[in-house]
């Protein structure tokens, strides 16, 4: 069962000539030894209550009755769970928790974007961001802890990749969020969280088991409710993988494409030199459920002197045609952070280039930056543990409770 697996010394190599990073294969066990049903199916909900003692009988009905309380009362302690025995709390404390990702610094922006970095279990750091709209509210949500990429134009590229997060650590993404937006009990209507988008940290159809395990629980009605029209997968084009996500998660499909020819996605998504433009749009058509309800949205990041000419958008139209594919291309004016090699297309250039591509009859909106003050925007998210040492962090945390003392 994933939640009790131990730590495999073999390393799971990830797929690609691009910075192959080997990443550990199973969760990392807790320090205290129990097991964090959060993320867990049904079914592995209830295993681990029968591996823990439970007779089948028993943990079918509390693994029902607990997961109602998790996801659907926001419960983190089992002695809140009022139809479970009070004498059989302690029982499920010393062997369960119902656990979150450790909040080490959350911020709001001018615009009301929000960033949480957040801490594993086993002290690795992550990033997750809510952007609310009028009519929705979007959770980033990451992946992996890093990202093996390395896109040229992106600041999370410039990390190495640490590790896959468990279907629980995304699923907790969420929890916490909705924590935080004061969400629980359930309600399907009235809420700000409505939408969640595969787009932090890391390649999610790198991590494929966890993050289709993970949107299982998200969309399942009696758990978090989300319907799949409502999430979306970012991928940089890991072609042998789309199919199984059309088929296994299902979600709405967003491709990182970001250039039209080979030369220059060759540089700035070094992924395109194994599976290139063709192959990734021939994989676009074939994906399941596309349709004109449901199009494919291309993310398109606009760089100044590099992607951003009108014959680039001509291109990208010209690709879009042959394909046949049922499109949305967000165009997105580049965010910059120090270091960065590439500038902002000018607001004139990304006109032009939205108006030729809009003309063709393809949705070509201009994403507004958002939460550019924290570094919360598109391709700035990199954990602040790299721009600090964990001492000064520890540090700043002390001298906080200090002040609060």
């Amino acid at each position: 069962m994933r939640a009790m697996q131990t730590l495999s010394a073999a390393p799971m190599p990830i797929p690609g000539h691009i910075d192959p990073v080997p990443v550990a294969r199973a969760i990392t066990p807790r320090a205290d030894g129990r097991v964090d049903l959060v993320g867990l199916s049904k079914s592995e909900l209830r295993e681990a209550l029968a591996a823990g003692g439970l007779d089948a009988r028993q943990a079918k009905l509390r693994a029902k009755q607990i997961w109602h309380w998790i996801y659907n009362r926001g419960a983190t302690d089992f002695s809140v769970m009022t139809d479970i025995a009070k004498a059989q709390h302690p029982w499920l404390t010393e062997r369960f928790v119902i656990g979150r990702p450790q909040v080490v610094e959350a911020q709001v922006s001018s615009d009301g974007t929000r960033k949480w970095l957040l801490r594993s279990d086993d002290g690795q750091d992550f990033e997750m961001v809510f952007i609310p709209d009028a009519d929705r509210g979007t959770l980033c949500v990451s992946s992996q802890v890093g990202c093996t990429l390395n896109c040229t134009f992106c600041h999370t590229g410039t990390m190495k990749l640490v590790r896959n997060l468990t279907a629980g650590e995304i699923v907790g993404q969420v929890m916490l969020a909705r924590d935080g937006l004061g969400e629980w009990p359930s309600q399907p209507e009235g809420r700000m969280l409505t939408n969640i988008v595969m787009m932090g940290m890391g390649e999610p159809l790198y991590n494929f088991d966890n993050v289709r395990d993970a949107l299982s629980v998200v969309m399942d009605g009696d758990g978090l409710a989300l319907s799949k029209r409502r999430i979306t997968l970012s991928t940089s084009g890991v072609v042998p993988m789309m199919a199984r996500a059309g088929a296994e998660i299902g979600v709405n499909l967003a491709v990182s494409l970001h250039a039209v020819t080979k030369p220059v996605r060759d540089e700035i998504v070094p992924l395109n030199r194994k599976y290139g433009i063709e192959e990734l749009l021939q994989a676009c058509a074939d994906y399941p459920g596309a349709n004109n309800a449901r199009r494919i949205t291309f993310e398109y990041v606009m760089l100044k002197d590099k992607n951003d000419s009108d014959d680039d958008a001509r291109e990208l139209v010209r690709l879009l045609r042959r394909y046949k594919l049922p499109a949305k291309v967000n165009l997105i004016p580049f965010n910059p952070w120090p270091g960065a090699a590439y500038e902002c297309s000018t607001p004139e250039r990304i006109r032009s280039f939205s108006n030729i591509v809009f003309e063709a009859g393809i949705s070509a909106p201009v994403r507004t930056p958002r939460g550019r003050d924290i570094d919360a925007a598109c391709g700035q998210l990199k954990t602040a543990a790299e721009r600090k040492s964990r001492a000064q962090m520890d540090r700043e945390a002390a001298d906080k409770a200090d002040a609060l003392g």
